[in-house]
């Protein structure tokens, strides 16, 4: 595969096309660009030709936001000589290597590799799920196939998914669910502010498979009382959101106030040291 290395300007860069990983406006994108500010880009993007002088981020799409936020020009890039299947495999393996991923975007990413190899005929015959034993170096064929799973929600389940409101096993059982009935337990946990349990999930794919799920079966299903359920602090939204920038999400939030309080916990200490 030949490759080059060149300063590439920041405005010939764009995005690779669908590409499931999201743009991170909490923290990390503020440690990111104070990183970059110090420091520079130490690690080059990689890249490949496209059409008219422009080139593809394969990876590096968080670092390039982070350079075009800070108003930088140029960015050290990796150009490589690759198809649409390989920028696809480099893109999704490159990705699945930083440390905090969304369930979603490991879903997305799974299925596009998945489909990249099928295009490049590194399936085993047609028997599915012996390729994709091959996608993933940390989790078995099985594991991708319950991530690729969570591709058939409708994107306010995934939503919540992503949020950790739904635990990742119940959602794959969901997944099951027609998107009519994905779209009556989404009003049914707004209403209830309850999310269904593995079991609960289970039953409730139970009922879509027998035709018998229907919105009083899911309020049903959803007020029960859950025997491990434990308490729970809650905030409104409304109550909080003014505390945050607007495109913050729950889960940002959750993330920032988990952050501040580890630090109030460590002045606390530091205080108590000091009066000592």
């Amino acid at each position: 595969m030949q490759e080059t290395i060149k300063n590439i300007n920041i405005d010939l860069l764009i995005p690779f096309e669908n590409h499931p990983f999201k743009k991170r406006d909490g923290i990390e994108n503020e440690e990111l660009k104070e990183s970059i500010q110090e420091n520079g880009l130490l690690q080059p993007i990689i890249a490949r030709s496209f059409s008219a002088g422009t080139y593809e981020i394969i990876s590096g799409h968080r670092r390039v936001e982070a350079c075009k936020e800070l108003g930088i020009q140029t960015v050290p890039a990796i150009v490589r000589d690759m198809t649409k299947d390989e920028a696809i495999i480099a893109m999704v393996d490159s990705n699945l290597q930083r440390e905090h991923l969304l369930p979603s975007e490991k879903a997305f990413a799974y299925k596009m590799k998945l489909e990249a190899m099928k295009h490049q005929g590194k399936t085993y015959g047609h028997v599915v799920h012996k390729s994709r034993d091959n996608i993933s170096d940390n989790e078995s064929g099985r594991q991708v196939q319950r991530y690729i799973r969570l591709t058939h929600l409708i994107p306010e389940l995934l939503k919540l998914v992503d949020e950790e409101r739904i635990a990742f096993t119940p959602a794959v059982e969901l997944s099951y669910l027609p998107e009519n009935e994905q779209k009556m337990l989404t009003e049914e946990i707004e209403y209830t502010d309850a999310t269904p349990s593995l079991s609960q999930a289970q039953r409730l794919r139970k009922f879509s498979e027998q035709g018998r799920l229907s919105i009083d079966t899911i309020f049903a299903v959803l007020s029960e009382e859950k025997p491990n359920q434990k308490e729970q602090v809650k905030f409104k939204i409304e109550d909080i959101r003014k505390y945050f920038p607007k495109s913050y999400t729950s889960l940002d939030m959750q993330k920032t106030i988990i952050t501040l309080l580890e630090k109030w916990q460590r002045q606390r200490e530091r205080n108590r040291g000091e009066a000592r």
